[in-house]
């Protein structure tokens, strides 16, 4: 996401990330918002331009994103699992710089579960060396009562390029 305020707008370093802050279902003019915070998150494998706004039309039920008044400054992608729809799969979590480390992760996972009917548990793949997201994961299970179950899902031989292999977290039974 481009880091520089609009013309005329508060500087959004200068404000308290959090005092206007409303989660909720993705529109498809809010893809391109997820594609540059993907891109610019240095971690995710970002998907096309093209992709994440099919995602924020197709797949807006089980998705999130955060704004802060009108910007967007985090999403979650997700969709339920084909073979057990009472599972939800979460794709990707990014938060722009300027909001990371003020809980907003937690508060949007925590808001795309609650928003989701008829789910008990939740998926979601981590690389070891990823420990924000292991923590966020971790934490979300804590809240929620919830065991969290680890395995390899993808080796890293299978995904190729140097990529370390995805575990796999499946958390639940989730209380709501």
């Amino acid at each position: 996401m481009d880091m520089a305020a609009p013309a005329g707008s508060p500087d959004r370093t200068d404000r308290n990330v959090g005092e206007q802050l409303m989660i909720g279902r993705p529109t498809v003019s809010d893809g391109v918002a997820c594609w540059r915070i993907a891109a610019a998150s240095g971690v995710l494998d970002v998907n096309s331009r093209y992709a994440y706004l099919l995602w924020c039309r197709d797949f807006a039920a089980t998705s999130v994103v955060a704004r802060d008044g009108a910007d967007v400054i985090g999403f979650v992608t997700g969709f339920r699992r084909p073979d057990e729809p009472s599972t939800l799969v979460v794709w990707q979590v990014a938060v722009d710089e300027v909001a990371r480390g003020r809980g907003v992760a937690g508060r949007m996972l925590d808001a795309l579960f609650d928003a989701v009917p008829d789910v008990g548990h939740l998926e979601t793949t981590i690389t070891p060396d990823n420990e924000g997201s292991i923590a966020l994961f971790s934490r979300f299970a804590q809240r929620r009562g919830a065991e969290v179950r680890r395995s390899e899902l993808f080796s890293a031989e299978l995904l190729g390029a140097g990529h370390e292999p995805e575990i796999l977290f499946r958390i639940g039974p989730v209380r709501h």
